[in-house]
């Protein structure tokens, strides 16, 4: 591990990811912790808890980690790995909760993503996970996948991020810790990790949310779930077309009268 990306989500985390990327570090973003790790970070994030062990163990072939849930833990992620850098990214707070809530109405108006997390077994993992994460970010619970309105609290949220950036520049030893805008571009990024500055503009990812579509076109993760809707959808569709073809042969009537003589019958 050589770098933990401690800033919450919507403060450039895609873009850092690409930024990351591009200077040759191998990063885990939120799916990524889902695909390799969901197991143990649905352990860490139950009651049952996790160890500097468990950080050690899943993230020791990782150069980069970014993004939910490790942001909520660069401590013990720090722990871990005494010799990672920590970045901290950030932006103003009020733009920053537009940007989320922009980002949640997305999510919110996708049916295809809320969809496929109940009709996939692992889909529905990943909304335990997701939950989960939001559970330990915001304290405010999802009851399943439609049910996104009530992470949307105003001052949970800005409390939250508030909370967060003020602890992380006050704990995190000050040579490790960059606090960082991406709008800054490259040079102070690379001057902290001693990169040369590319010679290419600094990448803008998921403006307006826009990501989501592209994930799910892409990330192994989503396209697995998408393939088990696919195939319950088709079960289903079976299922419906068979019990329908059960009734048109036997007739719906012939089938009521059967089932009122077998009551008569007792």
């Amino acid at each position: 591990m050589k770098v933990i990306l401690a800033g919450y989500p919507k403060t450039g985390t895609k873009s850092m990811n690409a930024a990351l990327s591009e200077l040759g570090y191998n990063v885990y973003d939120f799916l990524d912790h889902f695909w390799y790790h969901g197991d143990k970070w649905a352990k860490i994030l139950s009651s049952s808890g996790g160890s500097i062990e468990d950080f050690k163990e899943m993230y020791q072939t990782v150069d980069v980690v970014t993004d939910s849930p490790p942001n909520l833990f660069w401590e013990e992620i720090l722990q871990a790995f005494p010799d990672a850098k920590v970045i901290l990214t950030t932006r103003e707070e009020d733009g920053w909760y537009k940007s989320y809530c922009k980002h949640n109405e997305v999510l919110k108006e996708n049916l295809m993503y809320k969809i496929m997390q109940i009709l996939s077994p692992t889909g529905w993992k990943y909304f335990n996970y997701f939950r989960d994460t939001a559970m330990c970010r915001w304290g405010l619970r999802m009851r399943h996948p439609f049910h996104l309105s009530d992470i949307d609290n105003v001052m949970v949220l800005k409390r939250s991020f508030r909370q967060h950036t003020k602890y992380c520049q006050q704990n995190c030893p000050p040579d490790k810790l960059l606090v960082y805008d991406v709008r800054q571009g490259w040079e102070p990024l690379c001057e902290f990790l001693g990169k040369e500055v590319p010679d290419k503009p600094f990448p803008r990812e998921n403006v307006a949310g826009n990501i989501v579509d592209k994930l799910m076109a892409k990330h192994p993760a989503l396209i697995r779930i998408q393939r088990e809707m696919k195939v319950t959808v088709a079960l289903m569709s079976f299922a419906l077309i068979f019990g329908s073809y059960k009734i048109d042969k036997n007739g719906f009537v012939e089938l009521l009268n059967n089932f009122w003589s077998s009551v008569q019958l007792k």
